[in-house]
């Protein structure tokens, strides 16, 4: 029922399902005449190993499954995809060409590079007109989606449901269905994958469809459980082909086995093995690394009465003779053992064992081979529904000792990856060799990944640092009174990176020490006597780079290699005021005075906080970084910093400055979390704050117990609230200094807790009150004020023109809401409504217009509430676009905590 072809001369193994011819040479691959010609042109080095089997059955129409190392190369479907659509005959059936051909790919990234490749090669062919479908969450986008004419979508799979929605016939016509790099489709989006085959299965089954090709090709690097099902349930007799020996053996059902044991009870160990196996013929291959090693199993193996061969480069037998002891007749009980090193295995070409056993642990590089030498004892369980997936022909058992630990990281992934029972002393030597690997990296850059979205999926093959090196993590670039005393600050982007995470300078609004030196180095430079090319570049040094008309602040962080006949020369330059890099000519570099080297690089690195792409994306859509590139470059921003590391500060509540000099205001327009993610393609990301503390061993986040401030709630980024843009402010006195709480790890007793003495005096209550969070919003006649607080009793509410108290008892706490409104208010036609975890008061505005905030004075458990901030919507570029509000001034309390008391103990 299937084959293996060995082609030592290349040391390629393929397993195959079916019989296949490979096409090795493009002359003869099955291919259009002109697609060849173009390939040729473009010097294609194809068909590779894996691209001569793939390619066949393709162009025939067949269904394939391709499992490969080179399983994530678009090349192993696409030239006998685009032969086949030119064959008009095979589609005469249908009455619509629209969307013939469905490429589904795991990511935008992957989508657009298929995409890039498809416009690139169908031009050698009639016009095929594919197209590049990428959905966010606006259901107005996927509206808007028309097809029509194109005969092949790229896409993903949640994007293609989006659009599906709105499409109920786009699986009618839908010939060849792609799913590019299957074991990620199924690990990142199971469900929504099988909800397309579903689809594409009830597609098919018409009467229109019975002249008509329908084909599924998969193909991807290792193999997936859910491959059997997509296999059994939606393919029709498809042809498998795999050339990664380890995920063949993972198909063929080949069971794994570890035995943890000293290096000193190898030998006995292995011949417990030999005692307790099954009584059918055996044949076993013993591998070991070395001739010495191979002696010594051998004879241990003899003296215990074991039929024992052994092969290695000093064996008095040559192959031949061995291979003929090896394929003698043995009667049923007898185990056949040979002992070899790796080195004899393609000369003996042995792939009948039914066991064997690693009494030296495999490196990756031999690990396939070895499973090849049982290749004919893979089972079937595929084609063969009777054969029960626990039923195994073939044994692969591991004697692990304390000399494997450098292996074991790569085993421990691939166990897992063929849901083999794993030992304990496996995940110990594992975590110790990660914990290795991790302390290699330790004078890398901390992970981007981890920086941006609180954790890094790749870890183990990522070549960055996951932890914090306080060497290289102390604060830098980042003033010593933003450390000590977090909170508010004026930030100017200047290199926008992604939607999240750009680089910029933190403004001083008092008196900016850049902004005075480069107005000095703009005017030294004005005079010509003083602009001195540098004749010795040196790495790491300052110079000074003219862009336009400015002059900027460099460091040389890379000289490329240069002959000596060059006069000039490429180097690498980094902006050090403004985070970017660049290539430039040596010639270019300036001399930089000394006194314009005294102020340090002002370049911070920003990141904000709890939002990441959609889908489980781990890059964003550049749709979005161009956006918010857009939006925020070069403009002053608000920022609130929750943690830095480094060069690095978190911001959570980003907010563009609009100051007004004749109301002596400023206006915080929008949040730029909620511009991400009113683009549909991002989302609430609630525990990367978290994330962070872990990081630092659940240090405290910018630690300053002295001057305790309030805690503002929505900065835990929690659950309930995390989906919410904060902290649009107006700003009465925009150089005032805003200081804001730390984020801790929570375990503080007095954490979040202002303390009030006029509390405490207070004879109203004889016990503390605490002031509860409270959120409002606005329309033309009202204002609507919630006060949270959870199984509230004991409620009062007082109106007045000017003012409304609120009090109510929880449990053993008391609550106490004095506010002093902005505005005047009709008391009369004011009501307060009690819910279970919330008061709910409505204010009859005086006279009708927007309100700039709620209350006359700063307090810090007053903010906007953004739910009903769609009811200020307006155009943007997308569907859900920028929002602002109903006043431009009519934002939220305060962004920064109020200098003054508020009278009451806070609860938060």
């Amino acid at each position: 029922f299937q084959s293996f072809q060995n082609l030592s001369e290349e040391r390629n193994f393929v397993f195959l399902s079916n019989k296949i011819e490979p096409s090795s040479v493009l002359e003869t691959a099955p291919l259009s005449e002109p697609l060849k010609k173009e390939l040729t042109r473009k010097k294609f080095l194809g068909p590779n190993f894996t691209e001569s089997y793939c390619w066949p059955p393709v162009a025939r129409g067949c269904d394939v499954v391709a499992i490969s190392y080179q399983g994530n190369d678009p090349f192993l479907y696409i030239p006998p995809v685009l032969t086949v659509l030119q064959l008009e005959s095979c589609y005469k059936a249908l009455r619509n060409r629209n969307g013939v051909s469905l490429i589904l790919c795991p990511g935008w990234k992957k989508a657009q590079l298929v995409f890039e490749l498809l416009q690139t090669y169908q031009r050698c062919s009639r016009h095929l007109h594919p197209m590049l479908i990428i959905l966010g969450q606006n259901k107005e986008e996927a509206r808007s989606v028309k097809i029509q004419g194109s005969e092949v979508i790229v896409t993903t799979p949640y994007s293609l449901l989006r659009l599906f929605e709105h499409n109920s016939l786009l699986f009618c016509g839908l010939c060849h269905l792609v799913l590019d790099e299957i074991e990620v489709l199924f690990s990142d989006a199971t469900e929504q994958v099988f909800t397309i085959l579903e689809c594409y299965k009830k597609a098919i089954i018409t009467e229109e469809r019975d002249y008509s090709l329908h084909q599924i090709i998969a193909v991807g690097i290792q193999w997936n459980k859910h491959i059997a099902h997509l296999i059994k349930e939606f393919m029709n007799d498809p042809y498998i082909v795999i050339t990664a020996m380890e995920e063949a053996s993972i198909y063929g059902n080949v069971q794994q086995v570890v035995r943890p044991c000293t290096s000193s009870e190898r030998t006995a160990v292995l011949l417990k093995i030999l005692d307790f196996m099954h009584n059918d013929l055996q044949k076993v291959l013993v591998f070991t690394n070395s001739v010495n090693e191979a002696e010594m199993v051998h004879k241990a193996l003899k003296s215990n009465s074991i039929i024992s061969l052994k092969m290695h480069k000093e064996s008095e037998f040559d192959s031949k003779y061995i291979l003929e002891q090896w394929t003698k007749k043995y009667s049923s009980g007898t185990h056949v053992v040979l002992v070899l090193t790796d080195d004899c295995m393609q000369r003996l070409g042995i792939t009948d064992a039914t066991c064997v056993i690693h009494f030296s642990f495999p490196s990756p590089r031999v690990f396939g081979q070895r499973l090849h030498s049982m290749s004919d004892n893979f089972c079937n369980v595929i084609k063969d529904s009777s054969v029960d997936q626990e039923y195994t022909k073939a044994r692969s058992v591991f004697l692990l000792t304390e000399n494997s630990a450098c292996h074991a990281l790569g085993i421990l992934r691939y166990l897992q990856h063929a849901e083999a029972e794993i030992p304990p002393e496996l995940y110990d030597y594992s975590a110790k060799t990660l914990e290795a690997e991790e302390d290699k990296k330790f004078s890398r850059p901390l992970c981007a990944y981890l920086k941006t979205f609180g954790i890094c999926k790749n870890r183990t093959v990522c070549p960055d640092r996951h932890q914090v090196n306080l060497q290289i993590d102390v604060p830098q670039n980042i003033p010593d009174q933003i450390i000590q005393t977090p909170g508010c600050v004026t930030i100017l982007p200047l290199h926008i990176v992604n939607a999240t995470n750009y680089f910029g300078r933190i403004v001083d609004k008092q008196k900016d020490q850049y902004t005075i030196l480069a107005e000095e180095i703009n005017e030294y430079f004005k005079n010509p006597c003083n602009k001195h090319s540098v004749k010795n570049v040196e790495k790491l040094m300052f110079y000074a780079l003219c862009e336009k008309t400015l002059f900027h602040r460099v460091q040389v962080v890379e000289i490329s290699p240069k002959e000596e006949e060059n006069l000039f020369f490429n180097v690498k330059i980094k902006y050090i005021d403004e985070g970017r890099t660049s290539q430039v000519q040596s010639y270019q570099l300036l001399h930089l005075p000394a006194r314009f080297q005294c102020l340090p690089p002002q370049a911070v690195e920003f990141v904000v906080c709890r939002v990441k792409p959609i889908d489980n994306e781990i890059e964003w859509n550049p749709k979005v970084t161009r956006y918010i590139n857009h939006r925020i470059k070069g403009k002053l921003h608000e920022a609130k910093i929750v943690h830095t590391l480094g060069n690095t500060a978190w911001v959570d509540s980003v907010v563009p400055v609009t100051r007004l000099s004749d109301f002596k205001m400023s206006v915080n327009e929008y949040n730029i979390r909620s511009q991400i993610l009113s683009t549909g393609l991002g989302t609430d990301n609630p525990e990367h704050i978290t994330q962070l503390q872990t990081l630092c061993g659940h240090m405290k986040v910018l630690d300053h117990e002295k001057n305790l401030e309030p805690f503002i709630k929505e900065d835990t980024a929690g659950p309930e609230n995390a989906s919410s843009p904060q902290n649009m402010s107006i700003q009465e006195n925009p150089t005032e200094n805003c200081n804001y709480s730390k984020i801790t790890s929570g375990n503080h007793p007095c954490d979040g807790v202002a303390r009030s003495k006029e509390a405490e005096d207070s004879t109203l209550h004889q016990h503390k009150c605490f002031y509860p969070e409270i959120k409002w919003f606005q329309n033309e006649e009202t204002v609507t004020v919630k006060v949270k607080i959870a199984s509230i009793a004991d409620s009062k509410c007082e109106f007045s023109k000017e003012k409304v108290v609120f009090s109510a008892s929880s449990g053993d706490k008391l609550y106490l809401a004095d506010m002093e409104l902005y505005q005047y208010i009709l008391a009369e036609k004011s009501t307060c409504v009690i819910k279970d975890k919330e008061a709910i008061i409505v204010l009859a505005k005086e006279k009708k217009g927007a309100w700039c905030k709620l209350l006359k004075n700063k307090n810090p458990h007053v903010s906007f509430d953004f739910e009903h901030w769609e009811n200020f919507e307006d155009k943007s570029p997308f569907p859900v676009g920028t929002k602002k509000l109903y006043c431009a001034a009519a934002v939220a309390e305060e962004l920064c905590d109020s200098s003054e008391d508020s009278g009451t103990e806070s609860d938060e």
